[in-house]
């Protein structure tokens, strides 16, 4: 087994695409289908789920450890930024921001959760935009705690906080 292949250690925070941030409990060895499979038991506290990664398929499902400071500090300027809202159809935008969230590309997360913030003085969201910008801000949320050692909650009020102060000058301002 090569030196690459146990990149994470037992209590590492961990980064799976498709269900955001989950912790590494336990290295275990299985013997499945006749094969000896050293695997990586993660937890998902927010889902109360238990999942089993073997070593051998880490890098192409895309596993990685939590962002650098570098990437958290470029997902934050993105939430400040001005949002982009394309004119395409609903249903085609909603799987371009699933596929960024389920990259766990944290800058791409950040993007989704710009774009589909909405105000409390604007106009309302539909139950899919509301659905996905949970999804996204939540993913952010949990990710942004476990590196600021915070919990999931404190991390959503300082992303509401940044979207709150900086989204209001991107409106568009009525012609007086």
């Amino acid at each position: 087994m090569t030196a690459k292949a146990n990149a994470f250690d037992v209590g590492d925070y961990v980064v799976y695409p498709k269900h955001g941030v989950g912790r590494v409990i336990e290295l275990q060895s299985q013997e499945i289908a006749g094969m000896q499979l050293e695997l990586y038991v993660l937890r998902f506290e927010k889902e109360r789920m238990t999942l089993r990664v073997p070593l051998n398929k880490v890098e192409s499902i895309g596993m990685r450890k939590l962002s650098s400071d570098k990437t958290l500090r470029e997902s934050m300027d993105v939430l400040k930024s001005k949002p982009k809202v394309k004119r395409t159809m609903w249903s085609r935008r909603a799987q371009e921001y699933e596929a960024k969230i389920n990259s766990g590309d944290l800058v791409s997360i950040a993007e989704v959760t710009r774009d589909l913030f909405r105000a409390d003085d604007q106009p309302e969201q539909s139950y899919s935009e509301r659905q996905i910008f949970e999804a996204a801000s939540s993913r952010l949320a949990r990710e942004l705690a476990a590196m600021e050692k915070t919990d999931e909650p404190a991390a959503l009020a300082k992303i509401l906080e940044i979207l709150n102060e900086y989204a209001p000058k991107y409106y568009e301002q009525p012609a007086a």
